[in-house]
């Protein structure tokens, strides 16, 4: 997928979603949302669903900056991990990848800012 990054475990999924939020932490993010869509499409539509997790992940500090440097950004944040169950039982871990993004920005301190995170979020990937 071009617009994202991807890892895979065999390690169950509640216990996936607790090591994408510590990994998250160590590289200063926070979650600021968590939509459970399998949940949210069982209530709605009453559609039975593998686990399936979007966490909104933010690091405070390069936002800022981002925001600083390109107000409408916004639009664009925060940067969404999915955590779902597949088809074969794995847990996958898919990352939203800054640089194919935020490269709708064409600015070089946005760019820059780009690459920060995306080497921040493969430090996350690494250590799930």
């Amino acid at each position: 997928m071009e617009y994202g990054m991807t890892v895979r475990t065999s390690k169950p999924f509640s216990e996936t979603v607790t090591r994408v939020r510590d990994a998250l932490k160590s590289q200063g993010f926070g979650v600021l949302t968590e939509i459970d869509v399998s949940a949210t499409m069982k209530k709605k539509l009453n559609l039975d669903l593998p686990p399936y997790r979007i966490l909104g992940a933010c690091n405070p500090h390069l936002a800022s900056q981002a925001i600083a440097a390109e107000p409408e950004i916004g639009a664009l944040l925060p940067c969404n991990v999915v955590v779902r169950q597949d088809a074969e039982g794995s847990t996958r871990v898919e990352f939203m990848d800054p640089n194919a993004v935020l490269k709708l920005v064409d600015r070089p301190i946005v760019n820059h800012l780009a690459a920060e995170v995306r080497s921040r979020l493969e430090r996350v990937m690494a250590a799930l």
